[in-house]
């Protein structure tokens, strides 16, 4: 006897699906899940891929990419540290070698520069399609060796000065001579944009920080304020600017003891109270030339107070530099 067919009757508001027809459309269908399944278990993607895929719909993990992240400077950046160049009167001088760490390996480099134009060169100016030109004393990274001791050190001297104030990236820092930037360059980039200012009077310091140091160090973007000036004249700063750490690396030792403590005077009312510090390395003879009282009195005089000596040693080399600390004792 024949299994029952579908009938269609005038008064039914579905449709009748006969049996075979049914078991037909399961079986295909239990078929097909089955050959799925087996191609998923066995699944050859690269694990690599697979985790890549995984960050990207926010599974998180180490290879995900911040999309925040600046890596290379923008037009804008070009045009902003050309404004600063031209704002700071700062002109190409001819390149001059001076005596470093290792003179004979930076000479042959520099040799090699000015004998087959570097990697690559564009004769005359209307060609040239670099963006920043650089001399070429800079680009063997002779500025390096200006400091009579190695360049890396400024690591250290950023995390004692950062440590020692308690510092954060919201802090606002101001160095007095920040030479080619190897403090300062580890200020800038823990701070946020604009925080870090510098008063600095030497051009070629000045033209390693703006067309080396920040570009190759992709900083470009963090706006450092660095001014050019050799009379402590902070006007340039603003009014309303004040400071969480004011700090001078051996730079008083080449200014005369009046003009140092003219910067005091006019460094005082931009220290934040109490909380705000001053770091000078070396010595501070213009200090102790006056007798401990003398300079005591004029300490207070100014509203600024000793809080003692700091003998810090490097991480890097046998080296060890002293500090030593003021704060503002009044508002």
């Amino acid at each position: 006897m024949a299994l029952s067919t579908a009938t269609y009757s005038p008064t039914q508001k579905g449709i009748v699906i006969s049996i075979p027809t049914l078991v037909l459309s399961v079986s295909v269908g239990a078929i097909m899940l089955f050959f799925l399944l087996s191609s998923l278990s066995t699944c050859s993607c690269p694990p690599s891929l697979q985790s890549f895929n995984d960050n990207n719909n926010g599974g998180g993990g180490l290879g995900e990419v911040d999309k925040k992240e600046r890596i290379s400077a923008t037009q804008e950046d070009i045009e902003w540290i050309k404004d600063q160049i031209q704002a700071n009167g700062l002109h190409m001088q001819d390149n001059v070698l001076r005596k470093g760490i290792n003179p004979r390996t930076r000479a042959q480099q520099l040799q090699d520069l000015i004998e087959f134009k570097g990697i690559s060169h564009y004769e005359g100016q209307s060609d040239n399609h670099t963006a920043l030109p650089c001399p070429g004393e800079l680009l063997v990274e002779g500025h390096h060796s200006n400091y009579g001791e190695p360049w890396a050190g400024g690591r250290d001297v950023f995390e004692f000065l950062a440590e020692s104030s308690h510092l954060t990236p919201n802090s606002r820092v101001l160095e007095i001579g920040c030479g080619t930037l190897r403090v300062g360059l580890h200020f800038i980039r823990y701070l946020i944009p604009e925080h870090f200012h510098c008063l600095e009077r030497d051009e070629l310091s000045l033209m390693a920080a703006f067309r080396y140091e920040l570009p190759s160090q992709g900083l470009l973007h963090k706006r450092p304020l660095i001014v050019r000036g050799e009379d402590m004249d902070f006007s340039k700063f603003g009014s309303g600017v004040v400071y969480d750490l004011i700090y001078a690396s051996a730079v008083f030792l080449h200014m005369p003891d009046k003009l140092v403590w003219v910067g005091l005077e006019r460094l005082v009312s931009r220290l934040k109270p109490y909380d705000g510090r001053i770091f000078v390395s070396h010595n501070i003879k213009f200090c102790s030339r006056l007798g401990g009282e003398e300079c005591t009195k004029r300490l207070a005089s100014l509203g600024l107070e000793y809080s003692g000596k700091h003998t810090h040693d490097s991480l890097l080399f046998n080296h060890y530099e002293i500090w030593f600390e003021f704060r503002r004792s009044k508002a």
